[in-house]
């Protein structure tokens, strides 16, 4: 005779998620901008930066975004994307609730093609602005899958529930991330180019066209996602992003994981603005 299954079993998946954003040693401010987003057909709600809460209901969406430009026109541009995913994404998950799983790809390509018109608009209009472009990516979490988009040198890392090596998730849009990915040149290598931050693709900016990368990937309990800006793998490798991240499925409920990788990477470099948004499936 078969048993009833435990409690434990039957409890619907959830999120615990932290944020940090830190402005780095070297710049006067920071362009850098990260969300956490749980809505509905009817509600939406902007997360802080941690807490915990169940996806039986509602979906989640996490972005981190790195802004580019003169004065404070990247910061401007960064924040301008944060707020449009507030409003466009929700908007988008009502009009498609019913056939989601098969138009995730033209959603997020949509929202990120009204993103960068938006911000070419912005640019051309106001002097200010001119030129202002921004990275950005996003996980839109739904019950068993995360859907992501991506464009720039942000980046989406996977690690599964007891995987010893993180997986990258996003391509980085540069020349030199090319070549890592071709194998023409080691991790070492790709840290210390000189022409390392030279994006082929932003939001924004001269850009005529958007071709964000999106995708897919199904997940499970204790897996761990994190999102960050280029200022956070700056400081650390991928080894200690691993080490950093295992630390916190063992840690107190008050334990901010996104504050201790951004601690480190500060601390080991520190040229950049330095964003990471960890979250955990439990």
């Amino acid at each position: 005779m078969n048993s009833k299954p435990s409690r434990k079993a039957l409890k619907p998946l959830s999120l615990k998620w932290s944020g940090c954003s830190d402005i780095g040693k070297v710049r006067k401010n920071n362009e850098d901008s990260f969300l956490g987003l749980r809505f509905d057909a009817r509600e939406i709600f902007r997360l802080g930066k941690f807490g915990e809460s169940s996806l039986e209901k509602t979906d989640f969406t996490f972005a981190v975004c790195d802004g580019m430009g003169g004065a404070l026109a990247g910061e401007f541009a960064s924040g301008i994307a944060i707020d449009k995913i507030t409003t466009l994404l929700p908007r988008a998950f009502q009009q498609s609730a019913h056939g989601m799983n098969a138009g995730f790809s033209d959603v997020l390509t949509e929202l990120f093609a009204q993103i960068h018109r938006a911000l070419v608009y912005l640019g051309g209009s106001y002097e200010e602005c001119a030129g202002m472009q921004t990275t950005m990516s996003l996980c839109w979490f739904t019950p068993g899958w995360v859907y992501f988009g991506h464009i720039g040198d942000s980046r989406i890392y996977h690690l599964p529930k007891r995987k010893k090596e993180i997986k990258l998730l996003t391509h980085d849009d540069t020349h030199v991330g090319w070549l890592f990915r071709n194998g023409q040149i080691n991790e070492r290598e790709a840290r210390t180019h000189p022409r390392r931050n030279v994006l082929q693709k932003a939001l924004g900016g001269g850009n005529q066209f958007v071709d964000p990368q999106v995708g897919a990937v199904a997940y499970e309990r204790g897996d761990i996602f994190l999102l960050c800006s280029d200022g956070l793998t700056e400081g650390l490798y991928n080894h200690r992003l691993v080490e950093l991240l295992r630390l916190a499925e063992s840690a107190g409920a008050n334990d901010n994981p996104a504050f201790r990788l951004v601690e480190e990477s500060v601390k080991n470099d520190g040229r950049d603005n330095t964003t990471a948004l960890v979250v955990h499936v439990i």
